[in-house]
């Protein structure tokens, strides 16, 4: 099979050179023999991650426990990072965390109800609603065919919208309570992710579906055992990835919201913050939607406790403790100067502007190799989401590395506006409490992380044409910084 490129007439695709392929200067990707052979090993379990087993043991094991405390240190101590006093104090402390766990924090009827509605409403609707059809990337383990999506999270975004409201409305179900419920919800979360892991692990392996296993059942059950699970035309980890965790974080802002208004009168501009940051990211999600078939999530990684707890329980309850300080304390101790306000809200905006654009040039690009050229358009379509006549490195795997746009400044310009973002989520409450920048400081060591997995990676699989990408687009997160 050619290294090379077969013409399918598109415009605007060009090597970093400038010279074109195929015809009028653009082409389709072939995946050439050398790539296949590259791909058939990085389809196989070669190596531990995240320590191996024990890592992921200690993992799985103290990272509920720390969830756990971080949301009693808000709601019990003040926002303070609560500590045994003395020596003789400690099995007491223990006994108070634990306490607060049983009694504030059981999974109760409320929780079950709750959760489990939102996440089988969330899974029918789902199942059910019109959307718009993306082919995805070709995936190796199944020989390079591609997977179609039923991307139709804004309109269920728009449906669990309206559906809320009226709930609320009639009094069915009042949003305010979620918040005051926080820890009982958490918790039924914890399970669902526990749970969803183990039934997903199990059937991958009784269905002969199971892929890149190492043969250690905490490994395997950490990192997953499926890559493509579905039900119906529903992916299930992109449908895990985009309707539960943010529709989650997104009604525990409003929870707030409504908090506060039924007992101040009014929401702070601090709380209508963080209503504007995750309703940025929620509807960002489902008016993007077509790009995340062209993601290594959905492309390389499994689906396992890492992504599956991660997606139920980790990110709507560890992302948002600005909103359970808000909810649980008087506006005095975290209010702005009109400045103050000015200048995180420009943040947040001019953040989500380069991270919404940095993903969507790069996942424009990704669907142009695909003979792709026609692009769904929803609200906000924001200015400089495609690259017109992209520069790229073209590897001798076949696949092409894009050089244009944000992306010829940063080898991660996306994640690098993302932890900006995160960042503003607990600086909004200022100085009151260190907790709630828990979220951007646990995010930047996971951004790391990925990164150091993704370079990796490339480098493996492109060899001198990653050597010559990172010639080409030097700065691996500021440019000019780092």
């Amino acid at each position: 099979m050619s290294t090379g490129v077969k013409a399918n007439g598109q415009n605007g695709l060009h090597h970093r050179n400038g010279s074109a392929n195929g015809t009028n200067g653009s082409a389709k990707f072939v995946i050439t023999d050398k790539g296949r052979e590259m791909d058939k090993r990085l389809d196989k379990h070669e190596s531990y991650e995240f320590g191996g087993p024990l890592g992921v043991v200690a993992i799985m094991t103290f990272f509920p426990i720390l969830m756990y405390y971080m949301w009693i240190c808000l709601w019990f101590y003040d926002g303070k990072l609560a500590r045994p006093t003395s020596v003789d104090d400690i099995k007491p402390f223990l006994n108070r965390m634990w306490g607060h766990i049983v009694k504030d924090a059981s999974p109760n009827a409320y929780a079950w109800k709750v959760y489990s509605g939102n996440f089988f409403f969330q899974l029918f609707i789902a199942l059910i609603l019109p959307g718009y059809q993306q082919e995805g990337l070709p995936v190796p383990s199944l020989n390079y065919k591609t997977l179609m999506y039923n991307c139709n999270a804004l309109v269920c975004l728009y449906v669990t919208l309206v559906t809320a409201a009226g709930l609320h409305y009639f009094h069915i179900f009042r949003l305010t309570e979620i918040i005051d419920n926080y820890g009982h919800i958490m918790t039924v979360s914890m399970i669902y992710g526990f749970g969803v892991s183990l039934i997903t692990y199990l059937h991958a392996v009784l269905t002969g579906t199971a892929m890149r296993m190492s043969g250690n059942f905490f490994y395997d059950y950490f990192m997953g055992a499926a890559l493509n699970p579905r039900i119906g035309s529903v992916d299930l980890k992109m449908w895990a990835e985009v309707r539960i965790p943010w529709v989650i974080v997104f009604f525990l802002s409003v929870s707030g919201a409504c908090k506060q208004y039924e007992t101040l009168g009014y929401v702070t501009p601090n709380m209508a913050f963080m209503i504007l940051a995750t309703g940025f990211y929620i509807n960002a999600c489902g008016k993007g939607e077509e790009c995340i078939p062209q993601t290594w999530d959905m492309f390389h990684e499994k689906w396992g406790f890492m992504v599956i707890f991660w997606n139920f329980s980790g990110v709507p309850f560890s992302y948002v403790y600005s909103v359970v300080y808000m909810a649980s304390h008087d506006p005095s101790t975290y209010r702005f100067s009109t400045p103050g306000y000015i200048a995180i809200y420009t943040i947040l905006c001019t953040a989500y502007f380069i991270w919404d654009t940095s993903m969507a040039q790069k996942s424009h690009f990704k669907m142009q190799t695909q003979g792709i050229t026609d692009f769904r358009k929803t609200f906000p379509q924001l200015p400089w989401n495609k690259v017109e006549n992209p520069t790229f490195i073209q590897t001798a795997h076949g696949n092409r590395l894009l050089t244009s746009g944000w992306w010829a400044y940063s080898r991660k310009p996306n994640y690098v506006a993302d932890w900006t973002m995160s960042l503003t989520w607990g600086a909004i409450i200022g100085t009151a409490s260190i907790i709630p920048y828990f979220y951007s400081m646990f995010f930047i060591v996971v951004l790391i992380h990925r990164c150091t997995r993704d370079f990796e990676r490339c480098s493996l699989k492109y060899g001198k044409d990653w050597d010559r990408y990172c010639e080409v687009v030097k700065w691996k997160f500021i440019p000019g910084v780092y």
